[in-house]
């Protein structure tokens, strides 16, 4: 009997081997082919054959797609609409004080703002917050001076199906997503990615 339990358990321990081994190894290919300099895409752009963005007229959060509009206040009370901004090439980033990712990107998010012709519209995450204040110290602390807008309620983050935090649409002037990312990005990877969308 004791053999009979002690071959079952070997078996199984072995069998538990093989599935974990077999599921690293399948989770190392996706995150392969999903990585770029650290950072995963959510959405692969649909290229032609030229490489450039498929492009259509449906209202979506796919590549390629025109980004959804919508309506939030400022840090300052302000309100905005992504909208405004058509004619503009434009960043939306949802991200939240208390996210390290999202704290590592906003001074390259900064530098991006001052030195390039780009919108960036910072929506915060605010209902994961544990004050407005909280939100207006880490805006001064890193010298925020692309519009901050409060999604108090999380309607525009439901509508983007923002799941991991920072995530960043990349928008041309026309109002297509030409770029989404999961995780923070670096100045060279903005810079690349908006060089694309000019």
């Amino acid at each position: 009997m004791k053999k009979v339990i002690l071959t079952l358990v070997v078996v199984g321990m072995f069998s538990w081997a093989v599935y974990d081994f077999s599921s690293s190894t399948n989770k190392s290919a996706v995150d392969e082919n999903t990585t770029s300099g650290g950072v995963e895409i959510t959405s692969p752009s649909p290229a032609g054959e030229d490489g450039q963005v498929k492009e259509t007229d449906e209202v979506g959060i796919s590549v390629g797609q025109i980004a959804p509009d919508f309506k939030l206040k400022t840090i300052e009370g302000k309100t905005m609409r992504l909208s405004d901004f058509r004619g503009e090439c434009v960043i939306v980033n949802f991200w939240a004080t208390w996210c390290p990712p999202c704290r590592a990107e906003i001074p390259d998010f900064q530098k991006l703002y001052d030195n390039k012709d780009v919108e960036i519209l910072a929506v915060n995450l605010t209902n994961t917050e544990n004050s407005k204040s909280d939100v207006r110290e880490f805006v001064k602390e890193y010298d925020m001076t692309f519009p901050v807008l409060m999604d108090v309620e999380s309607n525009v983050a439901e509508t983007y199906q923002v799941r991991a935090y920072p995530t960043s649409y990349m928008i041309d002037s026309s109002g297509h997503i030409q770029y989404v990312a999961l995780g923070a990005m670096n100045y060279d990877l903005m810079i690349q990615e908006l060089a694309k969308m000019e």
